[in-house]
């Protein structure tokens, strides 16, 4: 008796896959084990991987890589006219047999021939440039915070509680102190005076927290990490620099009038420690065509991470869904037997979302906003850490709306979003009633517990 049996169609005749590691690239160009190669990741290596490639009439590949190991030869193979693209573990991940670096590649290539992979999502060149400069601007503000709290330590063993005294040791006031105790004053009275006359502390007050001992080991450390910082500072200032160049050269001009010019020196003088030195408000609209600042709680590092890692990028995205379930915001359903197994948030490291958990968190501890009565709802029947990824995702749509269609923020939509739910409510609550059957003495007593006490 004659089996059935199912062929698959090959969509890419001409594929290979590459098992890309730290030290070797694996490159399979057919199901064939005598025809995997396998090449160093040094320049020479890549230059004759791609005459291999060419050699065996390859003209799409499929890589698989964990790390950054992917990215020069990404780069190579797309230069020399290769369509690349590159793909998750968990799209290869169910190969048969013993998970070797051969049988791995074979299996890609196999799978990619097939037309059963999908490329992951990759920014442009620009964008790249942008993302490395921005990476580096955070590592630069990680040290920034690194040295001030060693600055903290110092002070705080010889007993100086400037930290105390003070909200914040690395301003005006404090780097005025410490830069006088660094230079052999200790009288606290005269550093006392050194305070900018804003402080909202007494002078006595903080003569009181530099009485201290003044520990030789404990200065040394203390100007070695004054030093630090300063130097942390001006690289954070001449990356800032970087960013702005890049920016301007490829943001499109736009007229800006005198009343938008206005309110965007209103934002930068509202800018938070740390915040870039430039007026992002006005590259900003240029560059989206929109005011993201109109969202209260929007920050210019909020705004940065958007420009510098996505960009004009987010117009590959065809819905403000699609952009979410990206940035690993919705729930990760998997459902069987037609019930809901799991509706986890999947896990993963996007810089955008968690710059945007960050806002939907300064929404949760404000006392007014649109979207306050939104993350308070959520937090009430999930928690906290629901109601941040919810908000989140909710910022996420927004900002694609005000983008991809060139929307102003509105806060009339969120407002008839939230008498919608309120009005469903009420139906839920009046259908509720109705089912208990209530008498007219019971429904007296309940209207009379419900009305706010005079």
């Amino acid at each position: 008796m004659k089996k059935n049996t199912i062929s698959l169609q090959i969509v890419n005749p001409g594929a290979a896959g590459i098992d890309v590691g730290s030290r070797t690239h694996v490159v399979a160009v057919d199901q064939n084990v005598e025809n995997v190669c396998s090449f160093g990741v040094y320049t020479k290596d890549h230059h004759d991987m791609i005459a291999y490639l060419r050699n065996h009439n390859i003209s799409t590949v499929a890589m698989e890589s964990t790390g950054s190991y992917w990215q020069t030869l990404f780069s190579d193979l797309q230069s020399s006219g290769f369509e690349v693209i590159l793909v998750s573990g968990s799209q290869t991940k169910n190969v048969k047999g013993k998970k070797t670096d051969v049988i791995d590649a074979i299996w890609i290539q196999k799978l990619h021939s097939l037309g059963l992979l999908s490329g992951s999502f990759l920014p442009n060149a620009i964008m790249q440039e942008l993302r490395t400069y921005y990476n580096h601007r955070q590592h630069l503000i990680e040290q920034i915070a690194r040295y001030t709290l060693k600055m903290q330590k110092s002070l705080r063993l010889m007993n100086v509680r400037l930290d105390v005294a003070l909200r914040d040791i690395t301003g005006r006031s404090g780097m005025n102190i410490i830069e006088a105790i660094l230079a052999g004053q200790r009288d606290p009275l005269y550093l006392s005076t050194l305070v900018d006359i804003r402080t909202k502390k007494a002078k006595e007050e903080i003569a009181n927290s530099l009485h201290g001992t003044w520990r030789p080991e404990l200065l040394f450390e203390l100007k070695a990490c004054l030093d630090l910082f300063h130097h942390f500072n001006k690289a954070l200032t001449e990356c800032d620099e970087a960013i702005e160049k890049l920016l301007v050269r490829y943001t499109p001009e736009r007229t800006v009038t005198k009343e938008q010019e206005k309110l965007f020196r209103s934002y930068n003088r509202k800018k938070s420690k740390n915040a870039p030195a430039f007026n992002i408000a006005r590259t900003a609209y240029q560059f989206f065509r929109t005011d993201l600042f109109a969202i209260n709680g929007v920050s210019h590092n909020t705004v940065l991470c958007l420009m510098t890692n996505l960009g004009d990028d987010i117009y590959k995205f065809p819905t403000a869904k699609s952009f979410a379930s990206w940035l690993r915001l919705v729930p990760n359903n998997k459902i069987s037997g037609g019930r809901i197994l799991s509706s986890k948030v999947k896990k993963g490291k996007n810089t955008i979302a968690t710059a945007l958990r960050h806002v939907a968190n300064s929404i949760g501890n404000q006392k007014d906003h649109d979207l306050l009565p939104f993350f308070k709802r959520i937090a009430f029947r999930k928690g906290r850490v629901a109601a941040i990824t919810a908000t989140a995702r909710k910022i996420a749509t927004i900002l694609w709306n005000m983008i991809v269609k060139a929307e102003h923020y509105s806060s009339k939509r969120i407002i008839a979003d939230q008498e919608k739910f309120r009005k469903n409510r009420l139906k839920q609550v009046q259908k509720n009633i109705h089912n208990l059957k209530l008498s007219q003495e019971e429904m007296n007593q309940l209207m009379q517990r419900c009305l706010p006490k005079v």
